[in-house]
């Protein structure tokens, strides 16, 4: 049994490298279940999100290299060029990186709440994929407690910011009123969700919502007073937009550099602050290129995080003692259940023998012989049975030099290791 964590994050991959190893919604069943097959993976589960991609395993014999070879060729990757920005965790490490990436402690905004809730979303695909057995689930839910806890007992969740707080940041300081703004949202999932809900405070003149269906984003637009509208009318609405942060699991860009050239001759080159947080991008990165675009991506907003760090380091570490305490209470029931398995093999090897001396007990009482003799002898010979597999081994790995074992023994049957007693 072996737990292993593995993947890459905004820290170690540039966001060209994390859209090519990003898993879609439509891919994820198909690959958990390719994942277990190729690799020998008894359990396994998938995080992808825009900000990393991660693979949570438990199988017999950890080997890095041949998941690592997988996820390369399951993306079309060299695998020189996924292993230099790739992380590997096991056993007691995998679980402590798991808590703190579900307690908001590895995201690129320290405390921010939503990967709690993406990671549950990959606890439930692994589910329905049926790649999660009883070890991996029960890692899942002693994360999902210990996350719980860090929300509960520590600050590093008040006044959260999220990716969302710092793309409307910096519109804030490229239009110093936002009451003059109009903004366009493409997409209506969490993230553009929160950033609608941070436009609306600033009070932002008009919000438009674009998506695929208009279900989903009128139930979006009727929060925040918004109007919707479909992606193909996207290039109708751009003119109008001074604001356009894009967030979709597209996997082709929605806006080219054709159709944004188009809208600033209509703007007269009125500058669009533009941010892309989507994994794969939803804006080609060529729309940088032009004049009167300010253009960012999820890597760009690291300047806005960092100042929304300082406030979060106390609690921070805090956070990291609640997870420590949830490796260690994890391993131990881990640890604990396993010889639990062990002492109820050994229990029902000790009782199947009672029985049979139990049964030859009643033959010999039926049969007229002494009870005291019955007695004796079915004390004598439970007792021979019960030490015979003990003894043969205990003699076997002494030849064998096996002094650990002789002292493993003392402790284990509770001896003080004297003669005379």
């Amino acid at each position: 049994m072996a737990f292993l964590a593995l993947g890459i994050n905004h820290k170690t991959a540039s966001v060209d490298v994390r859209e090519r190893v990003a898993f879609t919604p439509e891919q994820m069943v198909d690959a958990l279940r390719q994942l277990c097959q190729e690799t020998m993976s008894r359990e396994a589960a998938i995080l992808s999100t825009c900000n990393r991609s991660e693979l949570y395993l438990e199988m017999e014999q950890p080997t890095a290299d041949r998941i690592l070879t997988w996820l390369a060729d399951y993306h079309h990757l060299s695998f020189e060029e996924l292993r230099a920005c790739a992380y590997v965790f096991q056993e007691d490490a995998a679980v402590q990186h798991m808590m703190r990436v579900a307690s908001g402690l590895d995201s690129m905004i320290l405390g921010e709440p939503q990967i709690l809730g993406q990671m549950k979303s990959a606890y439930a695909v692994a589910r329905e994929a049926g790649t999660v057995g009883p070890l991996l689930g029960r890692l899942f839910q002693a994360t999902f407690n210990t996350a719980k806890s860090v929300r509960t007992d520590t600050a590093i969740g008040e006044n959260p910011v999220s990716v969302a707080f710092a793309a409307v940041s910096l519109a804030k300081q490229i239009f110093s009123d936002l009451n003059r703004s109009q903004a366009l949202l493409i997409g209506a999932g969490e993230t553009i969700t929160l950033v609608a809900r941070h436009l609306y405070e600033q009070g932002v003149k008009r919000i438009v919502v674009a998506n695929r269906t208009l279900e989903r984003a009128s139930h979006l637009a009727e929060q925040f007073g918004a109007h919707t509208i479909l992606l193909a009318d996207i290039p109708q609405e751009l003119p109008n937009s001074d604001i356009v942060i894009s967030s979709t699991a597209s996997q082709l860009p929605i806006l080219g550099k054709g159709a944004v050239e188009r809208a600033l001759k209509q703007r007269k080159h009125k500058p669009i602050f533009m941010v892309d947080i989507a994994v794969p991008r939803d804006i080609e990165p060529e729309v940088s290129e032009l004049a009167d675009v300010y253009l960012y991506t999820v890597d760009d907003l690291h300047e806005v995080i960092t100042e929304n760090l300082k406030s979060r380091q106390g609690a921070a570490q805090a956070a990291e003692k609640l997870v420590l305490a949830g490796v260690q209470d994890f391993m131990h029931r881990l640890r604990e259940r396993a010889a639990v398995d062990v002492l109820r093999a050994y229990r029902q090897q000790a009782e199947q023998m009672r029985d049979e001396e139990l049964a030859r007990a009643q033959r010999q009482l039926a049969n007229g012989v002494s009870p005291e003799i019955v007695l004796a002898s079915l004390a004598r010979s439970l007792t021979n049975k019960l030490l015979h597999a003990p003894s043969v081994q205990l003699k076997k790995l002494s030849a064998e030099g096996r002094v650990d074992a002789l002292t493993l023994a003392q402790e284990l049957f509770a001896l003080d290791g004297s003669e005379d007693k």
